[in-house]
């Protein structure tokens, strides 16, 4: 609902006067399926709520539009399958289990979970994590249904109001610092000091004390390691660290934050140029279409793959296409 950051992305762009390309927000009605999109790129800030944005941007991407970011990975990926990918990857991750549903999803069963393993070993799962500790969804976000609990009669109460939420239990970070991380073009990053435990309008330390230079070096490195295996071109990575060790806490967030009121004047000025540079560097690019199998969907081609992959002939690839907030646009 907040409009500061597509709204300026948008004048950013028409500012720099750039031949044939123009930026505005995305205008749709019903989504023929004949009918190719009028736009190059879009850049998506709405789609994760609203399956119908979802739907449409998938279609654009068949079609030729690059959308940051890419609408078949980001509905496939989880928080899961993100602290899992890192563990491999060398990047720090607390001690982090996922767990059977509270209540039984729609249409299912005891019967569903006859695989289920009852009761569950409570006492090895809260050995293994500990307390204090998170309850969070493993799809959520903006802080939605996140539980803080420090003993089993608190984690109980939480997981009782978890309804059929699929969630996480992980283990707290004691931190002394904590960062969040903008990642744009899996190139760029734009490291904020935050402070998780302040209320949500003051979380961006905008006057931070100095840090250590090897510890932001290597929070910039874990930050591009994780959105380089994860395909996203925008996205906030947070780091709680403890004991000079930087953990990875959440990092699927391809529509973060960017409200000018609370991430301050600096870091907006920074990620709405940052953003309206990948934009034009992908309009330019012309269509990315890949070959028609669903792997190539959820990979992020290079520009050699691009290049090879856009068809000499067809509507997609003259097309006149266009950026969004639900979407600015670049044409």
């Amino acid at each position: 609902m907040e409009n500061t950051f597509p709204g300026a992305l948008v004048e950013r762009i028409n500012s720099m006067g750039l031949d044939g390309i123009s930026a505005e927000f995305v205008q749709t009605g019903a989504v023929y399926l004949s009918k190719e999109p009028a736009y190059s790129v879009i850049v998506d800030r709405i789609s994760h709520d609203i399956p119908f944005y979802r739907a449409m941007l998938k279609h654009a991407v068949l079609n030729g539009t690059v959308v940051i970011n890419n609408p078949f990975w980001w509905s496939a990926d989880d928080k899961f399958f993100n602290y899992s990918l890192a563990e491999k990857l060398g990047v720090a991750v607390p001690p982090t289990v996922i767990l059977p549903h509270k209540h039984f999803p729609p249409g299912t069963t005891e019967r569903s979970m006859r695989n289920l393993e009852y009761p569950l070993d409570w006492d090895g799962v809260f050995e293994y994590v500990g307390f204090p500790s998170f309850l969070k969804p493993v799809d959520g976000g903006g802080w939605r249904d996140v539980y803080h609990v420090h003993n089993p009669e608190e984690f109980f109460h939480a997981y009782d109001q978890s309804r059929d939420l699929c969630m996480l239990f992980q283990k707290a970070v004691k931190f002394n610092e904590y960062f969040r991380c903008y990642v744009v073009g899996q190139e760029k990053v734009r490291i904020m000091p935050y402070d998780p435990r302040r209320p949500h309008a003051e979380r961006y330390v905008l006057d931070p004390p100095a840090y250590d230079k090897k510890l932001l070096k290597r929070v910039e490195k874990d930050s591009l390691t994780l959105c380089k295996a994860l395909g996203y071109d925008l996205n906030t990575v947070e780091f709680a660290v403890e004991d000079g060790v930087p953990y990875a806490i959440d990092f699927m967030n391809p529509a973060p934050d960017a409200d000018l009121h609370s991430v301050g004047a600096v870091n907006f000025e920074w990620i709405v140029q940052a953003m309206a540079e990948l934009a034009i560097k992908k309009a330019k690019k012309g269509p990315a279409i890949a070959d028609f199998h669903w792997g190539a969907y959820l990979a992020s081609a290079s520009p050699k793959e691009v290049k090879k992959a856009v068809p000499k002939t067809g509507a997609s690839a003259k097309a006149k296409k266009k950026v969004d907030e639900a979407a600015p646009v670049v044409e």
